[in-house]
This record gives structure tokens, sequence and C-alpha cells, in this order.
């Protein structure tokens, strides 16, 4: 692509630098007369309209093949997903299932009552297991034609709310929570969007670090402003995430090794990413294994009538 603008500037340089050195090696040239009859001149014009327009049909067929080229990509990309989700959910719905039959079995040979009770007890963890993903998954497929409320929202008072929540849950007295918003100079400014959308999007990141960190570990909540954006920082000192899973934590259904044996959907995040892109915003995510992870938000402010932050 470089290369094509010199190229097709080259002729008229050339041209240029061809009428410098005759004017130097001979002041006074001879002049060319040319002569040639209507028909001649009318074939010369139609050459060249003929070759303009065949170097334009040549760009439209080539554009044309390149869109249906990155169609053809963004098709396929779009089936693999598809392919792949489907996989996850089959695996999601198998084991419980699985699980429940195994249950109801093991219900009715029980021994005693409260072998029964205890089949009872796994059919029930397994029926709300496959509860809590059909809402999240009503809840993924909701986002995508949920018009967005868009009202200023408190940052600071949103965050202490979803604290308040999180240290009501029955782990919560083995673990420090700690929530850090500035107040000086000045408070952190509104942003514009879905106050309880927002709220969900927190909440599910604290709700992960809960389920990732263990005893004695340290949960944090942090919030700044940067510029034109309020920035949320969910962190703990879990365990971490692998590198090369990193990629792959906000696609719908997918769970890690540090996953397996921890409740969930697998969706949280994939929520939680569509939540924050719904608000313009970003989200991204640091972490080291055996050390912790850190989830950052990056929401743009709201923006007043003077163009002033709110």
């Amino acid at each position: 692509m470089r290369w094509r603008w010199p190229a097709a500037l080259a002729p008229v340089v050339l041209g240029i630098a061809a009428r410098v050195a005759i004017g130097v090696l001979w002041p006074e040239p001879a002049v060319l007369f040319l002569r040639g009859d209507v028909g001649t001149l009318a074939l010369l014009v139609g050459a060249i309209l003929s070759s303009l327009a065949l170097a334009f049909v040549y760009q439209a067929v080539r554009a044309e093949r390149l869109r249906r080229d990155g169609v053809a990509r963004v098709q396929a990309h779009a089936a693999r997903e598809h392919r792949r989700f489907l996989r996850r959910l089959d695996h999601e719905l198998k084991n419980p299932l699985t699980a429940i039959q195994a249950g109801l079995a093991n219900t009715a040979s029980a021994p005693s009552p409260e072998a029964q009770q205890t089949a009872l007890e796994s059919v029930r963890s397994q029926a709300l297991r496959l509860s809590r993903l059909a809402a999240d998954l009503r809840k993924l497929a909701d986002l995508e034609t949920r018009p967005l409320e868009r009202t200023p929202v408190n940052v600071a008072e949103l965050l202490q709310e979803v604290v308040e929540l999180a240290q009501d849950r029955p782990d919560a007295a083995v673990r420090e929570l700690t929530l850090t918003v500035p107040q000086a100079p000045w408070p952190l400014p509104n942003v514009n969007g879905d106050p309880d959308l927002l709220f969900l999007a927190v909440h599910n990141l604290l709700t992960n670090a809960y389920k990732f960190s263990q005893p004695g570990d340290t949960i944090e909540v942090r919030a700044l402003e940067d510029g034109a954006a309020v920035v949320v920082e969910v962190a703990d000192t879990g365990p971490g995430i692998p590198e090369s899973e990193i990629p792959h934590v906000w696609e719908e259904l997918y769970r890690g090794q540090g996953a397996r044996g921890i409740p969930g959907s697998g969706l949280g995040l994939a929520v939680t990413k569509r939540l924050i892109e719904q608000h313009s915003g970003d989200i991204h995510l640091t972490s080291e294994p055996g050390k912790g992870t850190s989830f950052i938000i990056t929401i743009p402010i709201e923006v007043g009538r003077e163009g002033q932050a709110a």
C-alpha cells in the first residue's frame, strides 16, 4: 500500500526532471509539432477513457471480493463460536442431568431415610444449578434486545451498595473486603448509563472474587477518575488465572481448570463484558498465578450540555 502513491506520482516527477534537463542542455530546444486527424484523436480519447473505466471496474471488483472474503471469515468465525458454545452448553447440561438421574435412582433404592435425604439434596443442588444456568442464559439473551437506560449514575453510591450486599454473604467473614473511593479534592463524577446493569457488572466481578479466593484472602474494590473516564477495579489475592486461559475467560460457558468443583455457569464474565461494552466502556484483567487477579473497568464520564464533565 505504501508504494502506490509514490508510483502514481513517478510520471510527473520524471516529466519535471526531463523538462529541467532539457532546459539546461538545450537553452533553445526545437519545437516538436504533431499532426493527427479527428478520427485518430477520437480513438486516442476512447482508449484513455476505456483504460480509466477498466481501472475503476478492477478496483470495484477487487473491493467486492475483499468484502466477500471478510464476510466469509466473519461468518466462519461466528459458526466456530456457535459450535463451541453448543458443545460447552451440552457439557454444562449433561453433568447436572446425569447427577439428577443418579440421585433419583439412589432415592428409589436408598436403604435408609438418611440416604434418601442425601440423594434428594443432590438432586435439589443440581436442579438449582440448571436453574442458575437458564437464568444466566436468559439474562445474556436479554442484553441483545433490552434498550439501555441512560441516567446519571453515582459510582461511589453504586459501589457502596455492591459491597454491602457482598458483606451479607456467608463467606464474607473469612475474607477481608475493602472499598476505596476518593473524596478529595472532589468526589467521583457520575457516569451515564443504566444503574441496574452497572450494579450487575460490578456484582458479578465481586462474586467471582469471592468464589475463586480462599478464607484469609483480601478483596479490594477501588475507584478513581482518569481523564474522561471512571475506572473501577476489583482485585483479589486468590490463586490467579494461568496466562493461557486469560484470552478465553470472556467466552460464554468457558470454565478454566481452576473452576472445576466451583459452582457457576461460566456466563458471569461474558455477561459483565457485554454490559460494559453497552456503556461504551472497556474491561480487561491482569493476573498472576499464586498472587491474584485484578479486573479493571473503564466507563466514560457523563458529559453535560456545555461539554464539561458533570
